[in-house]
């Protein structure tokens, strides 16, 4: 089994309701995205390329790519990133996490992951999403997990369902008959860095 996700950015309208879904599930800390939306060739999000009248906006939301050859795993000096085999998730485990941010570094997709360096602070008092969220910790390393505790259980990843375009798709790319692999194998399709060999498990439908 081999979990993936196609994004559609025919679809996608850049609401950021993914990313808020995102932070909710997984009681994310203040300040803390594990889903962002892009904006290719802006200088900010939302901001388009170009000048008008000739402007383009295109949308480009960015998690954890989940590589089949994770460039994060094969650094990480006490196994506290890694793929799971069963899944293709690549996880990270916090309680083993050294803080070394060796994982960050190596890793070519910018801002996919984040560092707590303080003790994780929260807009309310009570924690949000899943009761099998781990709990967040100082001095370690984050990013998105798939929603593993959701996966678990059965469900899609909660951006998947709360995406109001239907752009976010998920399921086992080694299924031929699974929704993702006929999008991918049906439409134009595009990775992140592909010369980077990391073989990312996001592929992007243009």
């Amino acid at each position: 089994m081999h979990y993936g996700f196609a994004i559609d950015q025919q679809r996608c309208i850049g609401c950021h309701t993914c990313s808020v879904a995102c932070k909710i599930e997984n009681n994310l800390p203040d300040d803390m995205w594990w889903n962002r939306i892009l904006t290719d060739g802006g200088a900010e999000m939302d901001i388009p390329a170009g000048e008008f009248p000739n402007s383009t906006i295109e949308y480009v939301p960015l998690n954890c790519q989940h590589c089949e050859n994770p460039a994060c795993a094969k650094v990480c000096p006490v196994g506290a990133t890694y793929r799971d085999e069963e899944t293709g998730i690549v996880r990270q485990d916090a309680d083993k996490c050294i803080g070394c941010r060796m994982c960050v570094a190596a890793c070519p997709y910018t801002g996919v992951r984040s560092f707590n360096w303080e003790e994780p602070q929260f807009m309310l008092g009570m924690d949000l999403g899943d009761e099998d969220v781990p709990p967040h910790q100082k001095h370690t390393v984050e990013k998105c997990t798939m929603c593993y505790q959701r996966v678990a259980k059965g469900h899609e990843p909660a951006c998947v369902p709360a995406c109001p375009g239907r752009a976010r798709i998920w399921g086992d790319l080694d299924d031929p008959e699974s929704e993702v692999s006929k999008l991918i194998k049906s439409r134009s399709v595009k990775q992140l860095l592909p010369e980077k060999g990391t073989k990312p498990s996001v592929y992007y439908l243009v």
